[in-house]
């Protein structure tokens, strides 16, 4: 059972890894600098051939958005993926106003 999950986890975090930063080779090399790991370890992690262990996991979820949801709904702490969404949609609703403010003091006419 526990090897299951074990699996379970790696494609979990590996399409957590390509939905952020691709699936190419320049994916792997540039995630394997963020986390200061071995190329190898991270090419495995992309291909789910093994997750990362914890040390880097938290290296990962720092760096990844995707990472750190995949972690908070596997842990089954959805409330915290769902507040993270909301605040990410209220910054991006804060970027769109900010916007329309700059274009309507550009056109005086409005």
């Amino acid at each position: 059972m526990e090897r299951r999950g074990s699996k379970r986890f790696a494609e979990q975090i590996s399409q957590a890894l390509r939905a952020e930063f691709g699936g190419n080779p320049s994916s792997v090399k540039t995630v394997a600098r963020l986390v200061n790991a071995n190329e190898r370890a991270v090419k495995n992690w992309f291909d789910a051939v093994n997750g990362p262990n914890g040390e880097f996991l938290i290296r990962l979820c720092r760096h990844s958005d995707q990472v750190l949801e995949t972690v908070l709904l596997l842990s089954g702490r959805t409330e915290l993926v769902k507040i993270r969404n909301i605040l990410c949609a209220k910054e991006k609703l804060r970027q769109i106003l900010a916007l329309l403010e700059e274009i309507e003091s550009a056109n005086p006419d409005s």
